[in-house]
């Protein structure tokens, strides 16, 4: 999930580019009011001036498939951090693995005896397959090759190398000193809660005695190691010295008891709510989005916003909420669930820039669906369509303005398109009725199967596995003698029309378009040019039912012309000749 077991506003206006052009003024999105209050931020905590290098972070637990839900984690940095460098400031997306949180559930699929491992940092734990160094890096890679095709780039740091290197032994030395300063902040959001909810779990009372006994009360202490005998984080604190800094616990799972001596050793991390507003001052961040829930009272940003300050000496970042991404037909997506779709599924089926533009088009905080149904195709039209439109200086727009965020990045420059745009919908029909050869599929529409990459393989993709078989054209092997046996005067009419003036080749799906909508004017007495009168238009779809039946047994199917042009010639003559 984004930032661990955790998904992690005003808005002035801003120009796109800060400029304008002659009298036309720039289009602006939620992009460019974004990357206006994180520069205003930072220049505040900067003293008034932008500092050298403005940071924009994101974050996420590698503890599944890293879905498309959380992918808007890393987008929604990536496109703030392009406009902020479009703009000629230097920027930098950083990147944390949150690697070093602990293993909590053994997802269906993977054997129980994982069980074993629950409590240890992910980068402890075995990949299942043995393909991986651990189960944090199995669900890295993925999205890592994901997001090159995306053009993101990120500086990425693991916060196992991070912790284990004793990089963050003074912050955590300062927390802990500042422990008792923690602690009120997170009794006053506990208090809330519970005044808020009396069935919320502690009272009011509880609360307080929970963090002011007789002895210091270790069970929030913001720090807890992972045990140096089994590795897994299920300890009880038991004792701590401020003058050594050496802390006791006991192990829970394994029994055995340690010493810790946090000054020198680095055995563990800092709890959630407080290591995030530690890395906001020690990686200077200037802005960061989480889950909208990570703003609610009691939540991660909220209460790390009081912490920060206080403890660290740091200031929050800006920060924006996103909703949630979910996929049309399925419930909501969990990492630790499993199969649940991620970018590198969706990249299956859609261009990068495609799926860069479902989240760059909506604000943050509007959820979507992504559909791997029907819909993927009227998709494919609408972005088609706004391509044009794109092409046409004088209709920029923010529309356009969200086009050209999708469609290219500073780094990786323009992202791969097709040199020949068929439309999305032809492809997937040839391919369907073609099995998914990209050579009779790239012949049909008249282009070489590399200009029309890599649309024609998502096309063919997509009907070989997101389309319900049952919704599949299937091509008759033989004749269906026994139709074409009881046909009609009308329809042996047109047919007989149909396949006298059939081309020897279907190269051109225009010359078949106008032949298979003309054969009806034929038998009315009408030239293949004329108008189709009232009764034309109903033999039309007479005949047209007529052809779906004898090719591929139903009622309807791929657009006619383009079946026709799939199936080839000598195809078409073998199932219509009577």
């Amino acid at each position: 999930m984004a930032r661990g077991e955790r998904n992690r506003g005003g808005q002035p206006s801003g120009q796109h580019g800060g400029q304008q052009g002659g009298q036309h003024q720039e289009p602006h999105d939620w992009v460019t009011r974004t990357a206006d209050l994180a520069l205003r931020h930072a220049e505040q905590v900067n003293g008034g001036t932008l500092p050298e290098l403005v940071t924009c972070a994101s974050g996420i637990s590698p503890s599944g498939p890293i879905h498309l839900g959380n992918l808007r984690e890393f987008l929604t940095v990536h496109f703030v951090a392009e406009e902020i460098r479009r703009r000629g400031i230097a920027v930098r997306h950083l990147h944390s693995w949150d690697d070093y949180d602990r293993f909590r559930k053994v997802p269906a699929g993977v054997d129980p005896a994982w069980s074993e491992h629950i409590g240890r940092p992910l980068s402890a734990v075995p990949d299942p397959t043995g393909e991986f160094a651990s189960w944090g890096e199995r669900y890295k890679a993925p999205l890592r090759a994901a997001l090159v095709e995306m053009g993101c780039d990120m500086v990425e740091v693991s916060q196992t190398e991070m912790y284990r290197a004793g990089t963050y032994r003074e912050q955590i030395l300062t927390a802990i000193r500042k422990r008792g300063e923690i602690e009120t902040v997170m009794s006053r959001f506990r208090t809330k809660k519970a005044e808020a909810d009396p069935e919320a779990g502690e009272s009011t009372a509880e609360a307080d005695d929970a963090g002011h006994g007789a002895s210091e009360d270790l069970a929030r202490f913001p720090y807890k190691p992972y045990c140096r005998g089994c590795g897994r984080d299920t300890v009880t604190l038991t004792a701590y010295d401020d003058e050594t800094t050496d802390l006791s616990y006991t192990c829970d799972v394994c029994g055995d008891s340690y010493v810790t001596r946090v000054a020198t050793q680095d055995e563990g991390k800092l709890v959630w709510k407080v290591d995030w507003p530690m890395r906001w001052t020690f990686e200077g961040v200037h802005f960061e989005p989480g889950g909208v829930d990570h703003a609610s009272p009691g939540s991660s940003y909220t209460v790390g916003k009081e912490i920060v300050g206080p403890v660290f000496g740091g200031t929050a970042p800006s920060f924006v909420g996103y909703s949630f991404v979910g996929v049309a037909g399925m419930p909501k997506m969990s990492s630790s669930k499993g199969g649940v779709p991620t970018a590198a599924e969706a990249l299956r089926i859609l261009e990068a820039p495609i799926l860069r533009w479902l989240y760059v088009r909506r604000q943050p905080k509007q959820a979507f669906n992504v559909d791997f149904g029907q819909e993927v195709l009227r998709l494919y039209d609408e972005w088609d369509a706004l391509t044009r439109k794109a092409a046409i200086p004088e209709k920029r727009d923010a529309a356009v303005l969200a086009w050209e965020r999708a469609s290219a990045t500073s780094t990786a420059g323009t992202l791969r398109t097709p040199a020949v745009v068929v439309p999305f919908r032809m492809l997937s029909s040839v391919a369907d009725v073609t099995a998914g050869s990209r050579e009779i599929t790239a012949r049909t529409v008249g282009a070489a199967p590399e200009d029309l990459e890599p649309r024609l393989s998502k096309a063919a993709t997509w009907i070989e596995a997101y389309v319900d078989p049952e919704e599949r054209t299937v091509v008759r092997e033989t004749a269906d003698t026994e139709r074409l046996g009881r046909l009609s005067e009308d329809e042996e009419l047109w047919l007989g029309q149909l396949l006298d003036r059939l081309p020897d080749s279907f190269d051109s799906v225009e010359e078949l378009t106008t032949l298979i909508y003309g054969v009806p004017k034929l038998a009315r007495g009408l030239a293949l040019e004329d108008a189709p009168t009232d009764e034309v238009k109903a033999d039309q779809k007479a005949f047209f039912r007529l052809l779906y039946h004898l090719l591929v047994g139903a009622e309807r199917g791929p657009r006619l012309p383009t079946l026709f042009a799939a199936l080839g010639p000598e195809r078409v003559r073998s199932l219509l000749r009577p």
